[in-house]
C-alpha cells in the first residue's frame, strides 16, 4: 500500500511540474473580467474546490460572459473545460446547462455541460492561438444554470488534466501563484466572518463601542438568508424583556417589508451595505471566503480568507472572532466540539426528539415566483427534468419556505445537489404547466419571474458552549442569570411532506412545519461562545442548542440580536483583557448595562404587528 501511495505521489508531481513547463494555462471562471447575465456561486466551493460560473437564466439564455487572456506563445492548444451536466443524476435524457466556448472569433466544436454528473473535464479539442492576446466567451444556450468552474490550454497534446480536488488545487497553485501566500489584510479587534443579520450585526455592535472590526462575506450582499439572493423574512420578536433595547439595531438596518420570496427591492441589500460602511470602524471584505483557521495553543490567531472572484488570499489578525456563518465553519476548522442531526429523546429529556440519534437535519429552500404578463410566455418543454403529471403537479405561482429539500442529506458536503434538487423541481413542475397541464391556458399568461439559486438553509452544525440550550429550558421556562436576546418563535421544526414524499418516493421536495408555543425566553451567555476555543463567540444557527431548541433560535431578527450581543462582549473583551468566559465569570454586571442600554437606534418604528397574546400576526405562514 505504501508503494502504490510513493508511485502514485510521484506521478501526480511528474504530471504537475510536466504540466508547468509546458506553457499550460489555468484561466478560472469566476475570475472572468465581464461576467454578462452569469453569476457566481460559491456555495461549494469547500467540496469541488472552487467557485465558479452559472448561467441562471430561469430558461433565457443569459448574456455572455467575457475576458482576455495572455498567452506566453502562439501555436497549437489543446482545451479542456471543467463543467458539469448537473441534472445527469436524475435524467440522463438531455442536459439543462449547454454552453459554448469562444477563443477570439472561434467557436469550439463541443457543446459543454452535456457529460459527467460529476466536476470533470470535457475536452474543448484543439485551436490554434495566432494572438499572444486572446478573448474568450462563454455563451450560455439553454438559461438552464449551465457552469463552468476552468478552461485549461496546454500546448502538449498528451496532457491530461487531473480529476481529484486536491490534485487540482495544487496545479492551480503552480499555475497561479498568487493565490497561495495570503496577503495581510490588516490587525483587528475583532473579525466576524459571515455577513448575515447575525454578523452584521456583531460587526456594527462592536463598531459602535470602539472596536477595530472586520466582516467578512463570501456573497457580494449582505443579509443571508434576508438577502434578495434568498428572499426570507426576518422572523422573531424584537423589544422584549428583560432587555428590551436589544433588538434596535437588527430593526435599523433590516428591510420594511415582510414576506417570502417577494420581488428584490423588498429586502433592502443597500441598506445593510450602507449601515456597514456608515461606521468607520468596520473594514467590510465581501465575495470573501474565510477557509483556513491558524491555531496556536488552542487559539485562533489569525484567519485566511479567498477573494471568490480572484483567487487571491488575505490574513486576518485579531485576539478574537465570531462564527457567524450559520455551517460553523469557523468553529469547525479551530477545531471547536460541534453537534449535528437530531439527538435523542433520552440525551436531554426532549419530548420532541427522536427515540434514537439520527443525521436528520432541516432543510434548505429555493424559493421562486411568477408574475402575469400582459401577454402569453413560453417556457422550455424540458425533457431533462423529473416525470410529472397532474398527480404530481403543483398549480402554483410561488414557491414559499415549504418548497425545501435536502432533509436527511448533509447540508454541508452535498449543498450542490440539495440545491440542484431544488431548481429540478421548480424548473419541472413549471414546465408541466406551462406545457402538459390540463389547466395551462390558466398559465399561458404566468412567466417565471425569479427562482433563487442561493440555498436558504436551516441547519446544519451547531457549536457547542458552555451550556447547551435544550427544548425543556424553553417550555419551562428555565431562565438563567446570564440570559441575553430573547427568542420568541415557536420551537418550529420542519419534516418532510407526507404527500410528497409519497410522490416522489422518499426525495420529498415539499417539508411540514409542527409548532410548540413558548414564552419570549433569554438566552444563556454561554451558549453563544465555545466551549474549547477560548477565543470563538457564536451568533445566529450555529450556537450551542440542540436540535429541537433551535427550532426557536434560528429566526433572524433573533440571530441579529445574538450578534448585538457578541459585539457587546467583545467590547469588553478588550476593555478588561479577558475571553468571553471570562465575560461571564467576571463581568457579567458589565454585559447587563450594555443589554440595557442597547446599541441600535430606538427611535425606528417596529414594523411587526403583534396580537393580543403577542404572536406575529399571520406568522404561522411565514416560515423560515
Amino acid at each position: 500500500m505504501k508503494k502504490l501511495t510513493f508511485i502514485t505521489l510521484m506521478l501526480f508531481l511528474l504530471t504537475t511540474i510536466y504540466a508547468k513547463n509546458n506553457n499550460t494555462i489555468l484561466v478560472e471562471a469566476e475570475s472572468f473580467a465581464q461576467k454578462g447575465g452569469w453569476v457566481v456561486d460559491q456555495q461549494s466551493m469547500d467540496i469541488m474546490g472552487s467557485p465558479y460560473l452559472m448561467a441562471h437564466g430561469m430558461g433565457i439564455p443569459v448574456r455572455n460572459a467575457t475576458t482576455t487572456v495572455q498567452f506566453p506563445k502562439t501555436g497549437t492548444y489543446h482545451v479542456f473545460v471543467r463543467t458539469r451536466n448537473w441534472a445527469g443524476r436524475w435524467n440522463t435524457t438531455d442536459a439543462p446547462g449547454k454552453f459554448k466556448l469562444i477563443v477570439d472569433s472561434s467557436v469550439l466544436e463541443p457543446v459543454f455541460g452535456t457529460e459527467s454528473d460529476e466536476w470533470s473535464w470535457q475536452k474543448g479539442g484543439s485551436i490554434e492561438i495566432k494572438s499572444k492576446t486572446v478573448s474568450l466567451t462563454l455563451k450560455d444556450l439553454t438559461g438552464f444554470n449551465g457552469r463552468c468552474d476552468a478552461i485549461l490550454f496546454s500546448s502538449d497534446p498528451n496532457f491530461i488534466p487531473p480529476l481529484d480536488t486536491k490534485r487540482i488545487e495544487t496545479l492551480r497553485a503552480e499555475l497561479n501563484p498568487t493565490t497561495v501566500k495570503p496577503k495581510n489584510a490588516g490587525t483587528f479587534d475583532f473579525v466576524v466572518v459571515g455577513g448575515g443579520m447575525a454578523g452584521t450585526c456583531a460587526a456594527i455592535s462592536a463598531a459602535r463601542l470602539g472596536l477595530k472590526v472586520a466582516l467578512i462575506q463570501d456573497r457580494p450582499v449582505l443579509g443571508g438568508n434576508n438577502s434578495s439572493e434568498v428572499r426570507v423574512h426576518l422572523g422573531g420578536r424584537i423589544r422584549v424583556e428583560p432587555f428590551p433595547a436589544i433588538g434596535n439595531l437588527v430593526n435599523e438596518i433590516g428591510p420594511a417589508k415582510e414576506g417570502n420570496a417577494q420581488p428584490k427591492g423588498n429586502y433592502e441589500d443597500d441598506k445593510k451595505i450602507l449601515a456597514i460602511e456608515a461606521e468607520k470602524n468596520i473594514s467590510l471584505f465581501l465575495n470573501h471566503r474565510a477557509n483556513v483557521v491558524n491555531m496556536k495553543n488552542g487559539r485562533i490567531m489569525s484567519i485566511e480568507a479567498t477573494d471568490i472572484q480572484t483567487g487571491e488570499k488575505k490574513l486576518f489578525i485579531a485576539p478574537l472572532f465570531a462564527d457567524c456563518t450559520g455551517d460553523a465553519t469557523i468553529g469547525t476548522l479551530a477545531g471547536a466540539k460541534y453537534m449535528t442531526g437530531r439527538e435523542s429523546a433520552r440525551q436531554y429529556g426532549e419530548t420532541r426528539a427522536p427515540e434514537k440519534t439520527d443525521s436528520l437535519t432541516m432543510g434548505s429552500s429555493v424559493q421562486w415566483f411568477a408574475i402575469g404578463k400582459a401577454n402569453e410566455s413560453s417556457f422550455p418543454d424540458i425533457k431533462w427534468g423529473l416525470p410529472w403529471n397532474e398527480s404530481k403537479t403543483y398549480k402554483i405561482t410561488r414557491g414559499d419556505w415549504d418548497w425545501e429539500t435536502g432533509m436527511g442529506m448533509n447540508q454541508l458536503t452535498e449543498i450542490e445537489r440539495i440545491r440542484d434538487y431544488g431548481l429540478m423541481v421548480v424548473y419541472s413542475n413549471w414546465s408541466y404547466l406551462k406545457n402538459n397541464s390540463q389547466e395551462k391556458d390558466l398559465f399561458a399568461r404566468k412567466q417565471l419571474e425569479w427562482v433563487a439559486y442561493v440555498a436558504g438553509k436551516r441547519e446544519s452544525k451547531r457549536l457547542v458552549g458552555d451550556y447547551i440550550l435544550t427544548e425543556t429550558d424553553l417550555t419551562k421556562a428555565n431562565v438563567y442569570p446570564d440570559g441575553t436576546a430573547s427568542t420568541t418563535w415557536t420551537i418550529d421544526l420542519h419534516t418532510p411532506d407526507p404527500e410528497n414524499s409519497r410522490l416522489f418516493l422518499g426525495a420529498a421536495f415539499k417539508s411540514i412545519a409542527e409548532h410548540t408555543a413558548i414564552y419570549p425566553y433569554p438566552i444563556p451567555f454561554r451558549c453563544l461562545y465555545s466551549v474549547n476555543v477560548p477565543n470563538l463567540m457564536m451568533a445566529g444557527r450555529n450556537i450551542s442548542v440542540t436540535h429541537v431548541a433551535l427550532g426557536t433560535v434560528r429566526l433572524m431578527r433573533t440571530g441579529g440580536m445574538m450578534g448585538e450581543v457578541l459585539g457587546m462582549a467583545a467590547s469588553i473583551c478588550k476593555k478588561e483583557k479577558t475571553d468571553p468566559r471570562g465575560v461571564y465569570q467576571n463581568y457579567l454586571p458589565e454585559l447587563v448595562k450594555l443589554m440595557k442600554k442597547g446599541i441600535g437606534k430606538a427611535n425606528i418604528p417596529n414594523t411587526q404587528k403583534y396580537n393580543e397574546g403577542g404572536t406575529l400576526l399571520k406568522n404561522v405562514n411565514k416560515e423560515e
